[in-house]
């Protein structure tokens, strides 16, 4: 048996996975994250827990695999170990495939921005591009009208808002059954319609609302570019209770898509890289 680790080394976080290896048998070694700003300092602490947590000795880890941002700061070993690298959308597809379980299927990874790649299974994975929208909008933007920079307090906040107060509705510029083909609560313009008493709740839901639709509109599109149906997120985005109500609405509103978001989704791209060990 041996034993393959991923570290995917962000911009503020560092998360870590890896699977053991038994000839054709492989098991997933459950992945965390570590917040921190300095990428040595965070692939060498991730290093230190993941292995102390799990039992293992480093004679145990045949090699260790590196992406994201910060992995071009690390040399060619870590702690004594072999250290590859792995392209960062190649880990996106190859995550996605393994925790959805799906064939042929884009890859959307929601991080501080948002990459789209095809991955489909024996095929090398394709970038499709993607948008600056991502997380890092959604907290620079909450930071600057909502003075929030902590994500449990935006998700509460947008709990109790209302999106008629901030965005722009096909409702509000069309006459009722005039424009059939559209329903009436979609987005005709996002942050369009700012009402002066627009509270606090109703602007972080408005900030959710464009993120969350910025990244779908443009998954659905990368899709049907290249012909496929099923999208799986991933990232730490998946993680917001408004991710699940939002992509109701889009199976509502698109027909021939299908959204998923996979158990273990924020690591993904770890799982990916870890699985390149093998792959």
């Amino acid at each position: 048996m041996s034993v393959v680790v991923g570290i995917d080394v962000g911009g503020s976080t560092t998360k870590i996975g890896g699977f053991r290896f038994d000839g054709d048998k492989k098991e997933l070694i459950h992945p965390f994250f570590i917040h921190a700003t300095d990428p040595l300092s965070s692939a060498y602490g991730a290093f230190g827990k993941f292995t102390a947590e799990n039992g293992l000795s480093l004679s145990d880890i045949d090699r260790v695999l590196m992406t994201g941002v910060g992995s071009a700061f690390l040399k060619n070993d870590i702690f004594g170990r072999p250290c590859g690298f792995v392209s960062e959308f190649e880990s996106i597809g190859r995550g996605g495939l393994y925790l959805s379980g799906l064939e042929n299927c884009l890859v959307v990874s929601m991080g501080t921005g948002t990459a789209i790649v095809h991955a489909k299974r024996g095929e090398p994975v394709r970038y499709l591009g993607g948008t600056g929208v991502g997380g890092g909008t959604l907290m620079g933007l909450s930071k600057l009208l909502l003075k929030a920079d902590n994500t449990e307090h935006i998700s509460e906040l947008a709990k109790d808002g209302n999106l008629s107060n901030v965005d722009l509705r096909i409702a509000d510029i069309t006459q009722k059954n005039k424009m059939s083909t559209m329903p009436e609560d979609m987005t005709a313009a996002n942050f369009g319609n700012v009402s002066d008493l627009a509270s606090k709740s109703d602007i972080a839901k408005g900030i959710l609302n464009l993120v969350f639709e910025t990244v779908c509109v443009s998954a659905i599109f990368a899709a049907r570019s290249v012909g496929v149906s099923d999208i799986v997120l991933t990232g730490n985005l998946t993680g917001f209770p408004f991710c699940k109500s939002k992509l109701d609405d889009f199976h509502r509103m698109y027909e021939g898509v299908r959204f998923t978001v996979p158990d273990l989704a924020p690591y993904a791209t770890v799982i990916g890289t870890a699985l390149n060990g093998r792959e």
